[in-house]
C-alpha cells in the first residue's frame, strides 16, 4: 500500500524499537515510544480544541520535545511552523503577521517570551498537551481525511529581500525526498546523525525523518560547539556519530584550523554537504583525514523540499575546479533555461529549474510571489506543468554532470565585463593561508568588495590576486576579518557583510 503520510514512518518504527533513543541533546533524550506517545497526545489536544488544517506555531528552542511537537501538529491534521526564540525579533514579528495563527505551542522556557509579541491567540503549554489523554477516534478520523498533498510544515526562507516567505510543503514531497535521499546516502537503523541545522530550516529534514523511518538516532549538536572545532570533533566521537549532513562552512571551520592534526572523527563514514561551494583545498583535507568515508555534494532550494541533486565524489579535483552537484534525485528533472526561456545548449550556462514531485505547494498567503517562480514549463505548450525557477545558474560539464555556477544575483556587469562573484571567491580561497572569503558588489558605487579570513595581510593578498585575475575582476576594497559572519544555518551571511560596507 502506497505511503501517504509521514507519520507512517514513526508508526512502523515505534513498536519495533520502543526503548531506543530517537532524538537527544545535552539535557534530554526521547525514545521512539516517547516521541510516538507525546505526539499523539499533542495531536489529540489540538483536535479537542477544534484545530484542523491550521498553521500551528511551535515557539520552542531546538530540543527533542520540539520535534515531538512537530509530529503532534501533523497528528492533529495541522501543519507546524517552527519559530525559535533565538530568531531576530523583527523576523518573528513578520512571521506572526503573515500567519495570524490561532494557536502557539510553547514550553516553560519560551512561555514568558511570547508576551513580547502582539499575539492574542491560544497559547498551549507542551508540558500540558503532551500528557493529554489520546483520543483514538479523533486521530483515526483525522487520518482518514488526510491526503498526501495536505501541508505538513511551513518554513520561512532567509528573506534576503527583508520579507521572509513561508514555503509550504506537503506529505507527498517530503516522503519522496526522504526516500530518495535515504537511498543515495544509505541510511539505516545504525545511522547516528549529528544535526547542525536549526529546526526552523528545511535542512533538518535530512535527520528528522530518516530517524523515524529507519530507527536511527539524531543528536542535536549544541550551536556553540561550531565555534570550537576541536570540541566539536570530540563531541562527534563521544556520541559515535557516523553521519553528518552539514553546510560547507561548518566543515571548513574544522579543516581550516588544522583540527585533524589533533583529533579526527573516528566513527564518521557518511559526509553530505551543501548550500555553498566546497573549496577544494579544504575538501582535500577532509578526504585525507577520512579516506574511507563517502562524500556527497547536495544541492536544492527550500522550494523543492530539501535537496534535489546529488553528486557522490568519485574522483580527485584540481584546486581551480568545483565539485559538481551532479544529477537530480529520482522522480525529478533539472531543466536549464537560457535568457530566452529555451533549453540551454550543452555546456552553456542556464537557470536551474526543477520539475517533479519535489516541488512544494508555494508560498503561504503570497500567491503573487508564488506565481513569479512556480511557473508553467516554457518547454511544454501542451498541458499545465509547473516548474520552479531557482534563480541559480548552472551548466553541464563534459561528463554530463551539473555544475553550479552562481546565483543570478551574484552575476554582475563591471567595467563592461560580465563577472561571476563566485569566480573571484574561488581564486581567493586558493591562496595559501586563506580559509574563507566572500565577494559583494556595491551597485550604487560600481565597486567590488572582498572580505576574507586568513593569514595574509590585505596588501599581500591583493598583490597575489593581481597575478591571478584580470584587472576588471580585482576587488576595489579588501578587508581582512577575524571571523566570517554566518547565518543561523551556517551559511555566509552576505546581508550582514553588505550592511558593513
Amino acid at each position: 500500500m502506497k505511503q501517504k503520510n509521514v507519520l507512517e514512518y514513526l508508526e512502523e518504527t515505534a513498536p519495533r524499537l520502543p526503548d531506543k533513543v530517537a532524538y537527544a541533546d545535552d539535557n534530554c533524550e526521547l525514545t521512539f515510544s516517547q516521541v510516538y506517545n507525546a505526539s499523539r497526545s499533542i495531536g489529540s489536544a489540538l483536535s479537542n480544541k477544534g484545530y484542523y488544517n491550521e498553521p500551528i506555531v511551535v515557539f520552542m528552542a531546538k530540543k527533542p520535545q520540539t520535534i515531538a511537537t512537530f509530529f503532534g501538529c501533523v497528528y492533529g491534521g495541522n501543519y507546524y511552523v517552527p519559530i525559535d526564540p533565538e530568531m531576530p525579533r523583527f523576523r518573528i514579528e513578520l512571521i506572526f503577521q503573515n500567519l495570524n495563527p490561532k494557536a502557539v505551542i510553547c514550553d516553560e522556557e519560551s512561555l514568558p517570551l511570547i508576551s513580547d509579541y502582539e499575539y492574542n491567540g491560544d497559547i498551549l503549554l507542551y508540558a500540558d498537551i503532551s500528557k493529554t489523554e489520546i483520543n483514538e477516534s479523533a486521530l483515526t478520523s483525522i487520518r482518514r481525511r488526510q491526503i498526501d498533498t495536505d501541508p505538513i510544515y511551513i518554513v520561512f526562507t532567509s528573506g534576503s529581500t527583508g520579507v521572509p516567505k513561508g514555503v509550504v510543503a506537503c506529505h507527498r514531497s517530503v516522503i519522496d525526498y526522504i526516500e530518495q535521499l535515504s537511498a543515495v546516502l544509505g541510511f539505516s537503523e545504525k545511522t547516528r546523525f549529528a544535526n547542525q541545522s536549526p529546526l526552523y530550516f528545511d535542512a533538518c529534514l535530512k535527520e528528522l525523518y530518516p530517524t523515524i523511518k529507519f530507527g536511527g538516532t539524531t543528536y542535536l549538536t549544541p550551536k556553540q560547539l561550531f565555534m570550537f572545532p576541536l570540541k566539536l570533533v570530540e563531541y562527534l566521537n563521544e556520541h559515535k556519530i557516523n553521519t553528518v549532513c552539514w553546510v560547507v562552512s561548518a566543515l571548513t571551520m574544522i579543516s581550516a584550523f588544522n583540527t585533524f592534526t589533533k583529533v579526527k572523527p573516528e566513527y564518521l563514514k557518511t559526509i553530505a554537504f551543501g548550500s555553498e561551494v566546497f573549496p577544494i583545498k579544504q575538501f582535500r583535507r577532509w578526504r585525507e583525514a577520512l579516506p574511507d568515508a563517502t562524500f556527497t555534494n547536495l544541492y536544492g532550494p527550500t522550494e523543492t523540499t530539501g535537496m534535489c541533486c546529488f553528486y557522490r565524489v568519485d574522483r580527485d579535483f584540481e584546486l581551480d575546479e568545483v565539485i559538481p552537484i551532479g544529477k537530480p534525485f529520482d522522480n525529478r528533472e533539472i531543466i536549464l533555461l537560457d535568457e530566452n526561456n529555451k533549453a540551454a545548449v550543452d555546456g552553456a550556462v542556464g537557470e536551474i529549474c526543477v520539475r517533479g514531485t519535489a516541488l512544494t505547494l508555494g508560498y503561504y498567503h503570497a500567491f503573487d510571489k508564488t506565481n513569479e517562480v512556480f511557473v508553467q514549463n516554457p518547454l511544454n505548450d501542451r498541458y499545465p506543468e509547473l516548474i520552479y525557477r531557482t534563480g541559480d545558474l548552472g551548466k553541464l560539464n563534459e561528463r554530463g554532470e551539473l555544475i553550479f555556477v552562481s546565483r543570478k544575483d551574484y552575476q554582475i556587469k563591471h567595467m563592461g565585463h560580465r563577472i561571476e562573484l563566485g569566480e573571484i571567491e574561488a581564486n581567493v580561497n586558493l591562496l595559501e593561508g586563506v580559509s574563507m572569503s566572500c565577494c559583494l558588489y556595491n551597485k550604487e558605487k560600481d565597486k567590488i568588495d572582498l572580505f576574507y579570513v586568513g593569514d595574509p595581510e590585505e596588501a599581500d593578498l591583493f598583490a597575489q590576486l593581481k597575478e591571478k585575475l584580470p584587472r576588471y575582476m580585482l576587488p576595489n576594497k579588501v578587508k581582512k576579518l577575524e571571523s566570517m559572519p554566518l547565518t543561523a544555518n551556517g551559511k555566509l551571511d552576505r546581508v550582514t557583510l553588505q550592511k558593513s560596507i
